[in-house]
């Protein structure tokens, strides 16, 4: 048993100063954003040192462009991914609140980050689209995993996943934005993420500082272990091996060269940093679970 945390606000102080920040800065990105600008072939989709390949003899066999297009194919991966874990949070967190009193504030925040996540989903597909990439996704191991887990996932383990899914993305996302290397579309695309998601993960961090203490021993050891494998899930289907495979690299030889590559593995850990942290202090790591965590570069 970690050692107790200082308590937490009262439940619906949190959430009520979450609902004021959403109506004062929310975007509606079909209005926003223009999908139809013209694409710079020279520029990438996301900051080049995100890449799962930079810094590895098959990234400096490919010329520029092809450097470019294969970040636009990475971070149309990663948003494919996104999009469908946020399908996921969205079930967990409507079943979370299911039974709660719909007038209180962290009842219409949770629906509040709901219709967020509609049109975040919305967003990453037509980004995806104006770079000219395929709908990428986790594999089928993943979406059946992730089918099981949006049913069953429930407490710490299902704000935790949030979490994870949220914040190794946002640190990502913080770098591009003002990489002048980067497509605009991303720019944007990331801007709106960033400041909405900032919102989405003071919740579940609240929620989770709230609820982890009261865990048995038995249960933090099944949430930890849960955790770990949704973690696993997540950070192994970030990019999809058709993403090689459309710029002309041998997508096994590629994922070779990105499973070695320590400058992308300290990408992960440095993103990770803050989060591992904020779920060791509540116990929500350790044990058998932290070799998952190591074995996908997040700790």
């Amino acid at each position: 048993m970690p050692p107790a945390r200082p308590a937490t606000l009262d439940r619906e102080v949190v959430p009520t100063r979450l609902l004021k920040s959403s109506a004062k800065a929310s975007f509606d990105p079909n209005v926003a954003l223009d999908y139809g600008a013209p694409i710079d072939p020279s520029l990438h989709g996301m900051s080049p040192q995100w890449s799962t390949l930079y810094g590895t003899d098959l990234w400096d066999d490919l010329d520029p462009a092809r450097q470019a297009e294969l970040t636009r194919h990475e971070f149309a991966s990663i948003s494919g991914v996104g999009i469908w874990f946020e399908m996921i949070l969205m079930q967990l967190v409507l079943r979370d609140v299911y039974d709660d009193d719909p007038s209180q504030p962290h009842v219409q925040f949770a629906l509040t980050e709901i219709g967020d996540e509609c049109r975040h989903s919305v967003m990453f597909a037509r980004m995806a689209a104006a770079y000219g990439c395929p709908a990428y996704g986790p594999s089928p191991r993943g979406r059946r995993l992730g089918r099981l887990f949006k049913t069953i996932g429930h407490g710490p383990a299902a704000y935790a996943a949030i979490l994870v899914a949220e914040e190794v993305l946002d640190i990502l996302q913080r770098d591009l934005i003002t990489d002048e290397r980067v497509q605009p579309l991303s720019r944007e695309v990331s801007r709106i993420h960033v400041i909405e998601e900032a919102r989405h993960m003071r919740f579940a961090r609240e929620e989770l500082a709230r609820r982890a203490p009261q865990l048995s021993a038995s249960e933090r050891r099944r949430h930890r272990a849960v955790i770990a494998v949704v973690a696993e899930v997540i950070v192994s289907n970030l990019v999809h091996p058709d993403v090689y495979a459309a710029v002309g690299l041998d997508p096994r030889v590629a994922r070779a060269a990105a499973a070695s590559n320590e400058h992308y593995a300290e990408q992960l850990r440095s993103s990770a940093r803050g989060l591992v942290r904020f779920l060791d202090d509540l116990g929500l790591i350790g044990g058998l679970s932290a070799r998952r965590w190591r074995r996908i570069h997040l700790l």
